[in-house]
């Protein structure tokens, strides 16, 4: 059987955590980055961690997500990141989105995105840990402030940005994760014909809905098919590279 990394799911988000990892485990998931958009998320992705018997490894991330921005709860947000980012694989998901209702409607809430993203993007620094990066409506913005930030790996998940951002990251060393959309979101997957193996991830994003069904980790197995068609590879010469890929970026055992 395949090995296969869901490396983006939200776990606190499932209508049945508990079965959505047995189903994951049927497919060949051997690990799934769990990872945190708030105070809560993050929490729940550490105690997940903890937990044994499942039959693939969970491993945490801990972000604040730029929908999920309030004033009062930022600050105890990112002390909590701080104190716990030790026991975690990465920092995500964090990042920019300028499509956002509040970011389009107020300048001040595009700023506290930016204030907030670049606040993430140093502790990731300090801790030496990659991140995990949402980037809609605001491509260019988030890779020019990776880069500038000095982080050494970033993952920008379900990129659709345009190409030449897209050379720009990859120059830098930097990987892109493709989702289940891979199978029809034709900016998607001009992303992933134009990104070497060497620089892609598989996830799910669990449990976004894709034309009707909503995701699950074992729905790494429809990146995983829609990848190896547009590369024009076998599905284990994808399941390999990435999983190789994923355990490189986050120093995890597979």
């Amino acid at each position: 059987m395949l090995q296969l990394v869901d490396a983006h799911a939200h776990l606190e988000d499932l209508k049945d955590v508990e079965g959505a990892i047995r189903r994951a485990v049927d497919v060949g998931v051997v690990a799934v980055i769990a990872v945190g958009s708030d105070h809560d998320s993050s929490r729940f992705a550490l105690e997940m961690s903890k937990k044994e018997g499942y039959g693939l490894r969970i491993y945490p991330a801990l972000g604040i997500h730029p929908w999920n921005l309030s004033q009062s709860r930022i600050e105890p947000a990112l002390n909590f990141i701080e104190s716990k980012i030790d026991e975690a694989v990465g920092v995500g998901e964090v990042g920019l989105d300028y499509w956002y209702r509040e970011a389009r409607k107020d300048p001040e809430r595009k700023k506290l995105q930016q204030d907030v993203f670049n606040a993430l993007l140093k502790i990731a620094k300090r801790h030496d840990k990659p991140v995990i990066i949402h980037s809609r409506g605001a491509w260019k913005d988030s890779v020019d402030t990776v880069i500038e930030t000095g982080v050494k790996t970033a993952v920008f998940h379900w990129f659709t940005g345009p190409t030449e951002v897209l050379e720009r990251l990859l120059e830098k060393g930097h990987f892109v994760s493709a989702t289940p959309a891979a199978e029809y979101s034709r900016e998607h997957r001009r992303v992933i014909e134009n990104t070497p193996l060497e620089n892609l991830l598989l996830e799910t994003d669990s449990p976004v809905n894709y034309q009707g069904l909503e995701a699950e980790p074992s729905h790494v197995i429809r990146s995983l098919s829609a990848v190896a068609k547009l590369k024009g590879v076998r599905e284990n010469v994808v399941a390999d590279k990435t999983t190789e890929n994923a355990s490189k970026i986050f120093r995890i055992k597979v």
